[in-house]
Order: C-alpha cells, then sequence, then structure tokens
C-alpha cells in the first residue's frame, strides 16, 4: 500500500503535510506532481516535515507527497569514479542530456550506468560461507583502480551458485546466496547505503602512517595521518581551495573525493576542467581515474549542498571497505553550516550563536567522526582523511564554525591573509597552525626517512618562534640594536621561510617533495645555521657573513636540486664549510 500525505505547506526548501501520514523519519519520499526528491526531517501527530532535495517553485498545496520507504541512500557499484554527480548522487553529465546547463526539476536519472558491461572476475565459488564485506568478484574500473564488489553489511550465507567471468551489467545477478533463515538471495554488483549512517567495521585503529603530500610545511611542520582530519581556514583569496588541490594531485591516498560544497559555480568549473586535464603523477593515467566529484554549487538547492557532505563520506567509506585509503576535500564545510542555518531557519528553530543551529557542533563532529584508519568487515586496511576547508567572514577564526571544527580536528592549517597577499604560498601560517598527529607519527618518521626527523623539524619551530618574539622588537625599535646572534636568527629564519616553507606550485621539482629532499633540506639549512653561530661566537658580524651570498644560494636549493638527486645536497654541506673557511681567513 503507498503511504500519501498532501501538501498544506510550503517555506521555500520545506514542506509540512496536516495529519498522521505514517512516514518514518529520515525517510525518502517524492513531493508534488514533478516528484521532486525529499526527506522527512520532523514528525508529529499533527504534522510532517520534509526538506527537498530540488528547487519547490510552483509547488502548491493539495499535491501529494509519497513515501519510498527507504532512506536516503547512495548506489554503491563501479562507475563511481571517473565521474561528476551533483550532491544526491545523481550524475550531471547525464542531467545535462536531459536538461541542458541548468537541472532541472523532477530529472530522473540512474546513480550509475545500469547498461555498461564489466569485465567480472569472480572471487567465490559454491558452498563457501560468505558475510558481510566478503569480496564476491572484482572490476577493473578504471585503470588505477580495482573494484571490489562486497557482500552488503547485513548479509551472511552459503554460496548456492555462482555465474562464470564474463562481461555483466551492476544489476545482473552474479551470486545466490541462501541465507540463515533458509531463503535465497541474489547479489548483484550494485549495492545501497544510506547517506546519514557510517558503514560498519570491525575496529578502529591509531593513525600512525603520514598522508604524505608532497608539501613542505605540511609534511614536516603540521602533518596529517591517513585516517585523520585537518581543518583548513582562511579568509577569500588565501589559497583554501588551491591547498586541497595541490592534496588531491599529490597526496599518496588511492582515491580522492573532492566535495564542491555551496562553492561558486566559476570555482567548481574550474576545478572541472583542471582535473580532467591532469596526469595522475603515480601512475601516468588521468587523475580522474582515481577521483570522483560532486560538484554542489551556491546556487543549487540548500537541502542539497546539506546533503552532499554526507554522500561523499558514504562513498570514501565504501572504498575504505575494498582496502584503500582514501582522502576527503570538503570544500567548504562553512557553506553547508550556511545551508544548516538557513533550513534551521525556515523550521523555525531557536537560533544559537551567529544564527547557527545548537546542533552545529554535534552535525560537525558526526562528519569528522566518519573518518579513521579502520579494519574492514572483511579484514583489510583502509581508511578515510577529511581535510574540510572553512571560509569564516572576513577571516575572523573566532566565528563559530572554525571554533566547533576545532574542537573536532587534530590539525589546524591556518590560511594567513598577509601571506598570501605577500605571494607566499602555501600561505599557512606556521604561528597559528597545529599538528596533534607528530606524536603518533614520530615512530614512523624514525623507520622510515630518519631518527633525525623530527628533531630537525623541532628545530625549524623553535627558530621560527624566536623570529616571532624578535619582530616584536624590530617593530618597535628596529634591528640594528640586536646583537648579532638575534640578527642570524632572523637571517636563518628567513632562510627557512623563503627556501623550505614557500613553495611552487607551478615548478617541475618544488610543486611536489618527497620526504627525503625535505630532510635534506632541513639539514643544509640547520648546518648553515651550526657554521654561521660558530662565526658569530668568534665575533664575526652579521654583515660580513651577508657579503657571501650563502643564504641565498641555500635559499635556492629547493630549485636547484632536482628531486631525484638528493646526493646532490653534499655539494651544498661543502659549500657552507668553503663559506665558514673563506671568512675565517679574511677575518684573521
Amino acid at each position: 500500500m503507498v503511504r500519501t500525505g498532501e501538501i498544506y505547506g510550503i517555506n521555500g526548501p520545506v514542506v509540512y503535510i496536516k495529519g498522521n501520514t505514517e512516514f518514518k523519519m529520515a525517510e525518502m519520499v517524492y513531493v508534488g506532481n514533478e516528484r521532486l526528491i525529499g526527506e522527512v526531517i520532523a514528525l508529529d501527530k499533527e504534522r510532517t516535515t520534509i526538506q527537498v532535495f530540488e528547487e519547490t517553485t510552483g509547488i502548491k498545496p493539495g499535491e501529494l507527497v509519497e513515501a519510498t520507504g527507504d532512506a536516503i541512500s547512495v548506489t554503491l557499484a563501479p562507475g563511481i569514479l571517473n565521474n561528476i554527480f551533483d550532491g544526491i548522487e545523481r550524475p550531471l553529465s547525464e542531467i545535462a542530456k536531459d536538461s541542458g546547463a541548468f537541472i532541472s526539476r523532477g530529472t530522473k536519472v540512474s546513480s550509475l550506468d545500469l547498461e555498461k558491461r564489466w569485465e567480472t572476475h569472480m572471487t567465490v565459488a559454491p558452498g563457501q560461507r560468505i558475510f558481510g564485506g566478503t569480496v564476491i568478484c572484482e572490476v577493473q574500473e578504471t585503470a588505477a583502480i580495482v573494484h571490489r564488489c562486497m557482500v552488503p553489511p547485513e548479509v551472511e550465507g552459503e554460496v548456492l551458485r555462482v555465474v562464470p567471468d564474463g562481461s555483466y551489467t551492476i544489476e545482473e545477478p552474479l551470486v545466490v546466496l541462501q541465507l540463515t533463515d533458509g531463503t535465497e538471495k541474489e547479489l548483484c554488483m550494485a549495492q545501497k547505503w544510506p547517506i546519514r549512517i557510517p558503514r560498519p567495521t570491525q575496529r578502529r585503529y591509531a593513525c600512525t602512517k603520514p598522508l604524505i603530500t608532497g608539501q613542505r610545511i605540511l609534511d614536516t611542520l603540521f602533518p596529517i595521518a591517513k585516517g585523520g582530519t585537518a581543518a583548513v581556514p582562511g579568509g577569500f583569496g588565501t589559497g583554501k581551495t588551491m591547498t586541497q588541490h595541490q592534496i588531491a594531485k599529490w597526496s599518496d591516498a588511492d582515491i580522492i573525493i573532492y566535495i564542491g560544497c555551496g562553492e561558486r559555480g566559476n570555482e567548481m568549473t574550474q576545478v572541472l576542467e583542471d582535473f580532467s586535464k591532469l596526469i595522475d603523477p603515480k601512475s601516468g593515467k588521468p587523475l580522474m581515474d582515481r577521483t570522483t566529484l560532486i560538484a554542489n554549487t551556491s546556487n543549487m538547492p540548500v537541502a542539497a549542498r546539506e546533503a552532499s557532505i554526507y554522500t561523499g563520506v558514504t562513498l570514501a567509506e565504501y572504498y575504505r571497505d575494498m582496502g584503500y585509503d582514501v582522502a576527503i576535500m570538503a570544500d567548504s564545510t562553512s557553506r553547508w553550516a550556511e545551508a544548516l542555518r538557513e533550513l534551521s531557519g525556515r523550521l523555525e528553530e531557536m537560533p544559537a550563536e551567529e544564527g547557527f543551529p545548537a546542533y552545529l557542533a554535534s552535525r560537525l563532529s558526526a562528519f569528522y567522526e566518519r573518518a579513521g584508519m579502520m579494519m574492514n568487515l572483511n579484514g583489510t586496511e583502509g581508511s578515510v582523511s577529511i581535510i574540510g576547508a572553512v571560509s569564516p567572514q572576513g577571516g575572523d577564526f573566532s566565528e563559530p564554525v572554525t571554533q566547533n571544527t576545532k574542537r573536532f580536528v587534530r590539525c589546524f592549517w591556518g590560511l594567513d591573509k598577509s601571506l598570501a597577499y605577500a605571494r607566499h604560498f602555501p600561505a599557512i601560517h606556521w604561528l597559528t597552525s597545529y599538528s596533534e598527529y607528530l606524536g603518533d607519527l614520530a615512530p614512523w618518521y624514525k623507520d622510515h626517512v630518519s631518527k633525525d626527523f623530527v628533531d630537525c623539524r623541532n628545530q625549524l619551530v623553535t627558530l621560527l618562534n624566536q623570529e616571532s618574539s624578535l619582530m616584536e622588537i624590530v617593530k618597535l625599535i628596529g634591528s640594528d640594536v640586536l646583537p648579532d646572534d638575534q640578527k642570524l636568527v632572523l637571517e636563518i629564519s628567513r632562510v627557512i621561510r623563503l627556501g623550505f616553507l614557500q613553495q611552487n606550485a607551478f615548478h617541475p621539482d618544488d610543486t611536489c617533495v618527497p620526504m627525503e629532499k625535505q630532510l635534506k633540506m632541513m639539514q643544509v639549512i640547520l648546518y648553515l645555521n651550526a657554521k654561521a653561530k660558530a662565526l658569530i661566537t668568534m665575533n664575526m658580524p652579521i654583515s660580513v657573513l651577508k657579503q657571501e651570498n650563502i643564504f641565498e644560494k641555500v635559499i635556492a636549493m629547493k630549485y636547484d636540486i632536482p628531486n631525484d638527486k638528493p646526493e646532490m645536497f653534499d655539494a651544498y654541506m661543502k659549500e657552507i664549510d668553503a663559506f665558514y673557511e673563506r671568512v675565517l681567513e679574511k677575518n684573521a
């Protein structure tokens, strides 16, 4: 029996139905004559409240709302990668065929291609007992990724029949199971999962492996772990999106889910065009082969914007269950919070700080908590790392979204307007940023890079902090009154800022730097500091040291030494030794 209700009130994306409809909380519904997609968000005896994921203009009281019996879900099967979806997993390429440049209301398209045939290799046999997470077949989804189709988490039974290897669509039955209650169930490649419910796992691991990004300020100073969470807050034009682009291009995650949540349409267009042209440095194949884009721009309905983040994280969890490391770029969670605020206002809820709903913190925590390094139901290990951009109005980090996000992430990359305007990129400020993962990752750095790595990193941070303290004095009375050892701190800190922290995304060697080169660069800078400090203690003035031009040479080493020739750093060590000897001879 079809359950229906009659619309009696409409307030933007919120629709009300009078009376007891017998709808269920979080149930997906079809709204009005055009059958727009909606979701039940509030229930009581007298009325049902629904949020609609499409434009509600033209709907009128008296039209019917029809229940589906299911929650808002995504289809999980081959075809997700190298695709672009809207906030509720409708492929934009298919929508464009039907409605052109703009999404028309009531568009009905399948999330994934139901007619495409995939070459399938079966991995189970009759008589085998299988359970949630067991891989039933493998499909080469793209040149870079093997898609492992799994038993849905709640299903368990004995295999009765298996189709031979061959070419199948995502809905054709592949395996027939006998369930524990004796009934038979057919399994195909596709399965559905509600977006607001995390996919189950066996256990959560501590985050002990870094997500290598190739960006020196991130990998060395403020690292994020695989399965970790990070916030990238910054005002307009400070480089939030570009920082996420660099991580998406160069990080060692297996799969990238990029969620454009409420961003400008032209910015998303740039993302779509850039990503489709990029070549993956790891495989030499197009980067889109391991990327999915969810585009929900600022002119799309706010309810779909609110859902887009959950759609993205559900897709990420699905690939994590296959044993992959997935990185989510959420750009931006502030726009998502603004969608929450608008919906809350329409629902006439009591506003909290700056008009945001009182449940903003719990919604943010529920999203970031879905990150983690996990043991999956099938025994494999996978991770979901979440990197969320935050767009505080006027660059004010004390506003509610930034402050609540800081409570739930362990990595904070604070972008600075003055650095961005000075063309220092990435514009992540070393004094406002932090990472709580450094202690967890120290053993990995010791085993895989060098036992000196963390110590070198700490020395760099100490010098930068000393520079900050000294600059307070310099601003008041100038640098001439400082003793030479403090002038040296300022000079070495300049070398660190320009030669190490600043990075050129358009330089073939500097855009992505391996860990070994990052360590060598730190060692050269610290060796220069040690030699210069020794000269200062012999009463050599800093002006004499600066005449040698050694500081500029060390700054330029990031360009002069190719990433695959770390042995060339030995020449810089010799150059510093020669500089030391020359200064001694001249002033003997």
